[in-house]
């Protein structure tokens, strides 16, 4: 058979503790207490002996015994009458040597007086304790002085008058009665105290002990800096209570940032707004919970979700998991190229099936010189297409890129042009890479924005690329709806695209743009233009030198 120890609780821990604290309290009480009486004891018991003493010493009879030999028959019943009215226990007559003449206690006459203070044989009095006959007593010891005219002030003897002092058992006997009502009543109030004081520790620490607390705070501080996501905990004060390495790694907070509150920390924009719970895009109040929210933090694409926490009615604040998803963002990124290669692939198939089909027609019907024809124009407009984009934009991939957006464009019935002023010349394959992803994120939302099924009439998106000598402009502008006014300062760190200024899915298209235009040291703005909106974005870029350019081609 197992036999299993019963752990103490909480409670019963505070109980025993309160009842030692009490005894302890007691036994000092006590000291004091007799400390207290003994010093009553020997300030008036004292006054008590030493007026007695004198007032013996004072006495005709003993001072005319005492010059006559064999004084203790003479004072024998003096000194008893002193003892018995005056409570005390012994009186002692000594001679002037400081031999025991007569004395209550008959065994020591004939012995020496005890004395401690050194000015009685010089007929000094003198009080304190001594030990006299194995009994320890507070005495008053008082020459004995003539008063006759031919020896007046001469010391005949002492006089000394004892009380016996009382012991420890004595003096706590002797305040037994209000000691037990002390101990009564402090341990009544240690009991209820102790008990008001577990029920409302139990109340604070949900009804757990201290073993299941540091329990729960082992495994929350394994769950916490164990796992891959960042938390980060906030009270109703926007001060931070907690955070992980992770997250205090992809917010770049500072080591001791616990404590200090999100405008300390020099959190402000989005990202504020997200943690606090503020500033939603449905006008959110503080404290509401945000869900899958996308922000960019000095180069890291952040999912975050918020959540408040409460008990019993009462706000407590707030916790937020982020989660770095900016390698996926990066591959999102080029599988919507890929995507997008497709699509512009399958535009171009329709646009060519269509043409061929227009061509087996006429053949059909015999309308031979109508091909010949139709053929000459579709080639006069592609090469018009061709110069048109390869005398601006002299970078292939970029005007490759164009191309293939005209005939996705042209699938979607919007007027895809480029502007006049646009010129833009050969650049690294890395610049090359990044400005053809800027610039294909801003017109596949312009296309987006344009072909909307309130805006088909005269749809259009016009591309103006500007290049100096070390960064290069892409200008996106389109006749859509605009950007909600709301939006337009917030569009890009939200993660936004056109559609979801229009009430549509939440995408990272324009979050990456600027991520793309931040790292190359640049920026992205929208403007509402009448029709549309305008998408300004700015990068630094290289420019190929004639040698490079020619080894390119």
């Amino acid at each position: 058979m197992v036999v299993t120890s019963r752990r103490h609780t909480l409670a019963g821990e505070l109980l025993v503790l309160q009842l030692a604290i009490v005894v302890l309290v007691l036994v000092a009480v006590a000291a004091v207490s007799l400390a207290q009486s003994k010093a009553t004891f020997d300030r008036v018991e004292g006054r008590r002996v030493t007026a007695l003493a004198e007032e013996m010493a004072g006495n005709p009879l003993l001072r005319t015994q005492l010059l006559r030999p064999a004084p203790a028959e003479t004072l024998a019943p003096l000194l008893q009458t002193r003892l018995t009215q005056s409570n005390v226990t012994s009186v002692t007559v000594a001679d002037e040597h400081g031999e025991i003449v007569a004395a209550t206690n008959p065994t020591l006459v004939g012995t020496r007086l005890p004395v401690d203070g050194p000015g009685v044989a010089q007929a000094r009095g003198w009080s304190g304790e001594l030990t006299v006959d194995g009994v320890r007593e507070l005495v008053a010891q008082v020459p004995v002085l003539r008063d006759d005219e031919n020896h007046i002030g001469e010391h005949v003897g002492t006089v000394m008058i004892g009380r016996a002092s009382p012991t420890v058992w004595q003096r706590l006997s002797g305040a037994s009665s209000y000691l037990l009502a002390y101990l009564g009543i402090a341990s009544v109030l240690g009991v209820a105290g102790s008990w008001l004081l577990a029920r409302r520790i139990k109340r604070q620490t949900l009804g757990l002990e201290p073993r299941e607390i540091a329990g729960l705070a082992e495994h929350r501080e394994a769950m916490l800096f164990g796992i891959a996501e960042g938390v980060i905990a906030l009270d109703p004060q926007q001060r931070l209570t907690l955070v992980n390495e992770v997250g205090r790694g992809l917010l770049d907070l500072p080591e001791d940032c616990v404590g200090m509150s999100l405008a300390d920390l020099g959190i402000q924009g989005r990202l504020y707004d997200v943690l606090a719970g503020a500033g939603g895009e449905h006008g959110a109040e503080h404290g509401t919970e945000r869900r899958d929210e996308v922000v960019v933090r000095r180069g890291r694409v952040l999912v975050m979700n918020r959540m408040d926490v409460t008990k019993d009615g009462r706000r407590l604040g707030s916790v937020t998991t982020l989660r770095d998803r900016t390698e996926l963002a990066q591959l999102e990124r080029e599988l919507g190229s890929f995507r997008s290669s497709t699509e512009l692939l399958r535009a171009q198939a329709h646009e060519f099936s269509n043409q061929l089909h227009t061509i087996s027609g006429l053949i059909q019907i015999g309308e031979h010189d109508e091909v010949v024809r139709y053929v000459r124009a579709l080639r006069r407009h592609r090469e018009s297409l061709d110069v048109t984009l390869t005398s601006r934009v002299r970078d292939r991939a970029v005007a490759a890129l164009l191309m293939a957006k005209s005939a996705l464009a042209a699938e979607r019935r919007v007027q895809l042009r480029v502007s006049e002023l646009t010129a833009l010349d050969r650049l690294e394959p890395t610049d090359s890479a990044d400005v053809a992803t800027v610039l294909g994120n801003l017109v596949d939302n312009a296309l987006d924005a344009a072909a909307a099924p309130d805006h088909q009439n005269d749809a259009w998106v016009e591309v103006e690329l500007r290049q100096d000598a070390s960064s290069v402009e892409i200008v996106v502008r389109d006749s859509g709806p605009g950007v909600a006014p709301e939006l337009a300062q917030e569009v890009f760190s939200r993660g936004f695209t056109t559609k979801a200024a229009q009430g549509g899915d939440r995408g990272i298209g324009l979050a990456l743009t600027r991520l793309v235009c931040t790292r190359r040291g640049g920026e992205v703005s929208v403007t509402n233009t009448r029709p549309g909106a305008t998408f300004t974005a700015r990068m630094s870029v290289g420019r190929l030198t004639d040698r490079e350019t020619e080894e390119v081609r």
